[in-house]
């Protein structure tokens, strides 16, 4: 056994385990195992029954309000497994601070943490809070509202319906993100060259509605991943990287992000994919996997995501991930999902059709530029298995036509198509 964000060891009975205490009631629960060293060996105590009274009385003493805890004798009255479940009302203190797991160690919280444990223990969302601007004017979200669901009527009651508006607090934040001029972050679009030293084009939608940023978006993608073929008398609209796909990856960064932070969503355009980072990693309560495989979606806007969904810019709350997924399903290359404490990464490829490449084709393949010629030095390296295979199946795709060999002897080098 190892320690885990999730599981600490303790070999003795000391007043640090508070702090994990406070730090998995905060958040998303955990165990903490006494009498097993930092290596996972169960070294025992000395007296189970008694160190289960002191757990229990130094808990009870020292964690406010009152945490939810189980404990449990284990491995022949040897250790003690401590059971702490995610608590209801945060923040739970010890000694008039808050905790947090960072991987295995335990840290106080900042102040921006701080403030969120105590808005999600009075069950507040910050998109819920009053905003500091209340001078606000909806003509985007009234065009796109006429434009979607043909509502004619724009008024205050179409805003409380919305939930972006009461009569005790007037505007929320979440109406401050749809109002057509915010004090909120926005997206920065950047469409890089043959490297990242080399930038084409810079684009930042800030302090707009997050519509109309959505928007500009779309078209910035439209520049770089849309061209049409002429076909006799027809124009065909062909797309290097799915729209589907990168409607679904904006729309989840702009829902699902932390706005109490200023920092831009940052759109990254390269020749071969598109890299899309949100502020903010997983609300608490889900798992990457849980995340990653759709089985269990936490909005952390959920007034937002609702507009988003009335205009259609999302099918169903919480299915994003495995729509991008879908829309690759034929492609050989997949998307990627990165997911870290303060931000979550989508990276969507170009799509390119399974050509019936082999399973060993296919590792080379992903080593491949559409862009720049590459000897075999650059490719044998990160292969599996030795340069004469690698050389035979690299002319193996050039006889299936998926990749282009240039030149001769020690000057050969491959291209994808």
């Amino acid at each position: 056994m190892r320690e885990t964000r999730i599981l600490e060891f303790k070999e003795t009975i000391t007043n640090t385990f508070l702090k994990t205490v406070s730090a998995f009631s905060n958040y998303d629960g955990g165990t903490i195992l006494f009498g097993v060293d930092d290596d996972g060996n169960v070294k025992g105590l000395p007296d189970v029954k008694q160190a289960c009274l002191d757990i229990e009385n130094k808990i009870n003493d020292s964690i406010s309000p009152q945490p939810n805890y189980t404990l449990e004798i284990q491995n022949n009255d040897q250790t003690i497994k401590l059971t702490v479940t995610s608590g209801l009302q945060k923040p739970y203190l010890y000694k008039s601070k808050a905790y947090k797991r960072n991987d295995t160690a335990t840290i106080e919280v900042d102040t921006l943490e701080f403030t969120r444990l105590v808005l999600d223990g009075k069950n507040i969302r910050f998109e819920e809070l009053p905003c500091k601007d209340q001078d606000l004017s909806f003509e985007v979200l009234q065009r796109k509202l006429k434009e979607s669901i043909q509502i004619e009527t724009f008024n205050q009651d179409t805003l409380r319906t919305l939930n972006l508006y009461d009569n005790v607090n007037g505007f929320n934040n979440a109406a401050g993100l749809l109002a057509d001029k915010n004090h909120f972050p926005g997206i920065d679009i950047v469409k890089f060259g043959e490297n990242i030293s080399i930038i084409q084009k810079r684009t930042t939608v800030e302090n707009i509605s997050i519509l109309d940023a959505y928007e500009k978006a779309l078209a910035v993608y439209r520049d770089y991943y849309q061209y049409e073929v002429i076909q006799g008398a027809d124009r065909k609209k062909m797309e290097k990287i799915p729209e589907a796909a990168f409607r679904e990856a904006i729309a989840n960064a702009l829902i699902h992000r932390v706005w109490d932070v200023d920092s831009h969503i940052r759109v990254s355009m390269f020749d071969d994919r598109i890299e899309v980072v949100s502020p903010g990693g997983l609300p608490s309560g889900i798992t990457a996997e849980e995340y990653l495989s759709g089985k269990l979606s936490v909005l952390r806007n959920r007034n937002l995501a609702n507009v988003f969904y009335r205009l259609g810019f999302v099918e169903i709350f919480g299915t994003g991930i495995t729509r991008i997924k879908q829309l690759y399903a034929e492609g050989l290359m997949k998307p990627d999902f990165e997911v870290s404490e303060n931000s979550i990464k989508i990276v969507l490829p170009l799509f390119e059709k399974d050509v019936n490449l082999t399973e060993d084709e296919k590792v080379i393949y992903k080593l491949l530029s559409k862009t720049m010629l590459k000897p075999i030095s650059e490719i044998a390296p990160y292969i599996p298995f030795g340069k004469s295979k690698t050389t035979k199946l690299l002319k193996d795709m050039g006889e299936k036509g998926v990749i282009a060999i240039e030149g001769k002897g020690r000057g050969t080098k491959y291209i994808i198509k």
